[in-house]
């Protein structure tokens, strides 16, 4: 339901236009109110009909030019909110109004000295999240804001460290809301860390340093199981239950890879994750090693990292607790298992040869844990793990009907039993042959995979996953579409469109 309701709705008065931004035009039945809707699991409980069939000008309702952009679009209160590079050192947060697409402010904020960024990613990367009364907005050289959501005005902010990523990959990670709280987890290269902010002040409730993480790009979901909810949070080896009052992480259990990219999905005290990661030493040879930085000869110095990151020196702290640990010789190169030493917590060594397990580490796999416990749960609430040539690197699963689907690039599909793992049926392309960087969507029956060519594929949610319909776009997407009140919110490199099942609207200057 709603945050809010319309009183004069309620009652037939007339509304006064002085107070249209108080009260939006319409009702929505269901916010979409942060990265992947709900609990970021991609699904949207409104009932109202949505589109199969649409493109850059068909059921059309209204399109907006909003610069570059990576991150998603939310709803929340019959507003749309998302951010956009409108220059080259500028980075701007829209508001919309969700039925007409009218503009109802605009806030612009210079950026700064940007690090380097390896593309799809933009420097707008991040998907805000929103209520009724505010927009949580996070930049990598501004932190964490919180504007009026009804006017744009400044609220409160939060000054993080800017995040150092090594291979260049940038900032990607979002704020997600739970109760009272904004959630914002970023595993970097440098301060790697989930922060709980209290969302009308500001203020820090408590703070995990998770220095036993390497570089992850997942969000925190709030799980349901054993007579409490627990906040999760994926990482480097390992799943993670934290108390929502405290931060006190509750359980772990260690079953995951190197990096993790994806989000899970929590459904009936059931996590469900897809992983895919290589061993962290051929990362980094990768990586540093084989540029045109570096000489090729299987090892990495303390040269090789700076010269590969550029121009912004590389923090000395990162070397102290990283290079130097590694280089159990001293001799300045990092070679063999002293690159495994040296970017992977000791208590924490996944990713390497052998996992947390003692298994051989696999580089993709799909898993489901069961919530709730105390301490290490590796043993007792690891459902299932089985290994997959299928995961995508990037893409969350989508979990409906007793189903895991995943996506990953090329167009591949496939789906597990959530009971067992075990495959629905064998891999199929999914009829748009593509880069996938974007979730998958559902609602009112329909899954939405929007791909890196800007076509967007209409799928039935049942088990044949049969094909309803391609749409193109007409540009890239990246960003994971948006859903609420009968329609889509397609984020494309540029603009933000929504579709519906309406009759084609015009574009709104």
């Amino acid at each position: 339901m709603p945050p809010f309701t319309c009183r004069g709705a309620i009652l037939g008065v007339a509304i006064p236009l002085t107070v249209s931004l108080l009260c939006p035009a319409n009702a929505w039945a269901q916010d979409w109110p942060q990265f992947r809707g709900p609990n970021s699991s991609g699904i949207s409980r409104d009932a109202k009909p949505l589109p199969v069939t649409f493109s850059a000008t068909e059921n059309v309702r209204w399109s907006v030019d909003v610069g570059d952009g990576a991150g998603g679009a939310v709803v929340a209160a019959g507003r749309v909110f998302v951010s956009g590079m409108t220059g080259a050192g500028t980075v701007s947060l829209f508001a919309f109004d969700a039925a007409t697409g009218r503009k109802l402010w605009q806030r612009d904020w210079p950026t700064g000295r940007l690090d380097e960024i390896t593309k799809p990613n933009s420097h707008a990367s991040t998907t805000p999240a929103a209520d009724a009364d505010r927009v949580y907005f996070y930049f990598s050289t501004l932190g964490l804001l919180a504007v009026d959501a009804r006017s744009g005005r400044d609220v409160w902010s939060q000054k993080l460290p800017t995040p150092l990523f090594v291979f260049k990959w940038g900032p990607g990670v979002s704020p997600v809301l739970y109760r009272d709280m904004v959630l914002f987890a970023q595993d970097d290269d440098l301060f790697p860390a989930l922060h709980a902010f209290d969302k009308a002040t500001g203020k820090l409730r408590w703070k995990d340093d998770r220095l036993d993480m390497a570089v992850n790009y997942t969000h925190p979901v709030a799980c349901a199981a054993g007579g409490r909810t627990d906040i999760v949070l994926g990482g480097t080896g390992m799943l993670i239950g934290y108390d929502p009052e405290s931060g006190r992480r509750r359980w772990y259990a260690k079953t995951l890879l190197r990096n993790l990219k994806t989000t899970p999905v929590c459904e009936g005290g059931i996590i469900y994750i897809s992983v895919q990661s290589g061993g962290i030493a051929n990362q980094w040879l990768a990586s540093v090693d084989q540029v045109k930085t570096g000489n090729k000869d299987g090892k990495v110095t303390k040269a090789e990292i700076q010269a590969y990151v550029g121009d912004i020196p590389v923090p000395e702290i990162f070397f102290k607790r990283t290079f130097d640990r590694g280089d159990l010789n001293k001799d300045g190169v990092l070679e063999g298992r002293e690159l495994d030493i040296a970017f992977l917590h000791p208590d924490n060594f996944a990713g390497a040869d052998f996992t947390a397990m003692g298994e051989k580490a696999a580089s993709e796999a799909i898993v489901a844990v069961r919530g709730g416990g105390e301490g290490d749960v590796t043993s007792t609430h690891v459902l299932w793990k089985h290994t997959t040539k299928h995961t995508d690197h990037i893409v969350s699963p989508f979990v409906s009907g007793g189903r895991m689907f995943l996506v990953k690039g090329g167009g591949i599909s496939t789906a597990f039993e959530t009971a067992t793992g075990a495959p629905v049926r064998s891999p199929q392309r999914i009829g748009n042959i593509s880069d996938y960087y974007a979730s998958p969507v559902s609602g009112d029956g329909k899954i939405y995979v929007a791909g890196e060519n800007g076509v967007v594929v209409v799928l039935e949610d049942g088990p044949e996953y049969k094909m309803l319909a391609k749409n193109d776009m007409g540009e890239s997407i990246v960003g994971t579409p948006a859903i609420a009140g009968g329609s889509l919110f397609i984020r494309t490199r540029t603009k933000v469109l929504a579709v519906s099942a309406a009759k084609k609207g015009s574009r709104v200057p």
